[in-house]
């Protein structure tokens, strides 16, 4: 079976490529001209260099792959920006990168069977951020905050959960495509960056946090993401998205006491501020970085991230139809990745 992941080079996509290479899979690694090879040395992964702003450029690109080498039975589009200048960036890379490229796979008859979006969490919003009384039709979760579900009506307050969201609403539009769609909550482990600098504010010794209302966030390995990929290749509903996390709920110091843990350090100074500290701080963080022609951290993304006090979601359809059973609870993850931090010398 052949099989096209986009995003190779990233950090969800390089453990895509090693685990679809396990599998026994033919593997063609979508990249820029620019990208970092690094996690991709595995003599068996083919390479598909992939131009996703033009219609005219993608269509010879894929039309040069079937004539040579034929379609592919199988993409999973795990490339997109999770940072950037200007919301019209966000819309031109993960909205219309998107659907130019699953519509240009259909029209150009580059792709056999299933699409994969890796979509994200972040499309919902804070549509479940008020405790509620408990009820038999809604289920409860930590600190009484209502479980995110998928009748729950998406209203993205991002703007990368919006161009995600104007992706996801808009591949139903292209005629043809069978696709699948994963919603995964925050995806940490190795490789990984942004929560790596939790770990190196551990080392040292200082935890910051926001908000004084009680946070119940959610996780998910990178390894348990890839395995609903592979599995939504020939299982799940086309068309249906699915909520993808480890399968527990955790309070907002639970993964910082982690990583203290397993970094042996003592004495962490745990600072907790007010929103409106973060929202100043991340606005001016914004500013300054678009006068260097640079992309931030901290953004107005990031303070609408931070600020949401529910990540809780019903994964019940992705066991159910996907036949998805995370491997990976928190402490377990944890622990994997602050090895691999050490014995890839970022620690």
């Amino acid at each position: 079976m052949k099989i096209l992941i986009t995003g190779a080079s990233g950090f969800i996509g390089s453990y895509l490529v090693e685990e679809a290479l396990n599998a026994g899979m033919e593997v063609w690694a979508a990249v820029r001209q620019s990208s970092s090879r690094q996690y991709l040395q595995d003599s068996r992964i083919r390479f598909f260099h992939l131009d996703l702003r033009s219609d005219e450029a993608l269509a010879t690109s894929l039309d040069n792959h079937v004539g040579t080498h034929g379609p592919w039975d199988y993409v999973v589009h795990a490339a997109g920006a999770t940072k950037c200048r200007t919301t019209d960036d966000f819309r031109r890379i993960n909205t219309e990168g998107t659907l130019r490229l699953a519509r240009l796979l259909v029209e150009r008859g580059a792709l056999r069977s299933r699409f994969v979006f890796i979509s994200s969490l972040s499309i919902v919003g804070a549509v479940a951020d008020t405790p509620a009384e408990p009820s038999a039709a809604q289920p409860k979760g930590l600190y009484g905050y209502p479980l995110i579900t998928d009748t729950d009506t998406p209203q993205p307050n991002t703007a990368y959960g919006k161009s995600k969201w104007e992706a996801e609403q808009s591949l139903a539009d292209i005629a043809g495509l069978d696709y699948v769609i994963l919603r995964p909550t925050g995806v940490y482990g190795p490789r990984e960056r942004d929560y790596f600098l939790m770990a190196k504010s551990i080392c040292q010794h200082v935890d910051f946090a926001v908000g004084y209302r009680p946070q119940a966030l959610t996780f998910i390995y990178v390894k348990d993401l890839v395995q609903a990929a592979l599995l939504a290749l020939n299982h799940g509903e086309s068309g249906r998205a699915y909520f993808l996390t480890d399968g527990g709920a955790y309070p907002s110091r639970a993964f910082s006491d982690l990583l203290q843990k397993e970094l042996g350090v003592r004495g962490v100074l745990h600072v907790k501020a007010p929103l409106w500290v973060l929202r100043v701080v991340s606005s001016i963080a914004r500013k300054i970085a678009a006068l260097r022609g640079k992309t931030s951290t901290l953004n107005p993304d990031k303070y609408q991230i931070m600020k949401q006090r529910n990540w809780q979601c019903d994964i019940s359809a992705a066991r159910r139809e996907l036949g998805y059973e995370p491997q990976y609870p928190l402490e377990r993850g944890v622990r994997e990745a602050v090895e691999w931090y050490k014995a890839a010398g970022w620690l």
